[in-house]
């Protein structure tokens, strides 16, 4: 397959908060920053709010020339022409999202800390599993954690790009990319500020650290 750009660098998700215009100015100084890949992951049941800022969003990307991909939604990301999905543990069947969306889109796969799971998801289609948590996380502090082995043996043995998400931070993150991740998902660490020039800074020193340039 073909993408804009090569599934690798940071994973920006979207962070949750009820203010719209909010998260799209926080989205936009991620973009400015320098991040090529988003996910809008919205775990609210207002559909209309979802469809309206998915839309805000996949403007806002085109004009950044990022990806957007919709966490847990595949009419949604069908609906706005994402570029992908994100699907977790239960939320669809891999091989027939992978039929829906077509060659030409992005599929993702939440394997947390089970090879298998991340085999039968490449088996099934996906371009990108992702494992964690990685570290202890705010977004999910009961979640399992996830060795960093993984990501060299899935880098080893399966033909996909492989995703860290969980409590990573800019003090963390180095031996993550080092252990075999292609991509590092983030939340907290990019958005938890309230000024958009520390998330734009905070863009380009885990952008720098796929480049192997200091943060």
């Amino acid at each position: 397959m073909t993408y804009r750009y090569k599934l690798r660098g940071l994973y920006a998700i979207t962070p949750d908060t009820p203010d719209a215009d909010d998260c799209l100015a926080r989205v936009r100084a991620a973009l400015r920053g320098g991040a090529r890949i988003l996910q809008y992951r919205d775990k609210s049941r207002d559909a209309a709010r979802q469809r309206a800022l998915a839309l805000a969003l996949r403007a806002l990307t085109r004009d950044f020339e990022a990806l957007l991909i919709v966490n847990d939604n595949l009419p949604l990301a069908l609906a706005v022409d994402a570029d992908g999905v994100h699907l977790g543990e239960g939320d669809g069947d891999l091989a027939a999202a992978r039929a829906a969306l077509g060659r030409g889109k992005i599929l993702g796969a939440s394997c947390c800390a089970d090879f298998e799971r991340a085999r039968a998801a490449a088996r099934a289609g996906a371009d990108y599993v992702a494992f964690g948590a990685v570290f202890a996380s705010p977004t999910k502090p009961r979640a399992g954690r996830a060795n960093l082995a993984l990501f060299g043996r899935c880098r080893g043995e399966l033909d996909v790009s492989v995703c860290a998400i969980g409590g990573i931070t800019l003090d963390n993150a180095a031996p993550v990319i080092a252990a075999g991740a292609d991509m590092l998902a983030v939340i907290s660490g990019i958005f938890q500020t309230d000024a958009p020039d520390a998330i734009e800074t905070k863009v380009r020193a885990y952008q720098s650290l796929f480049r192997g340039e200091s943060a």
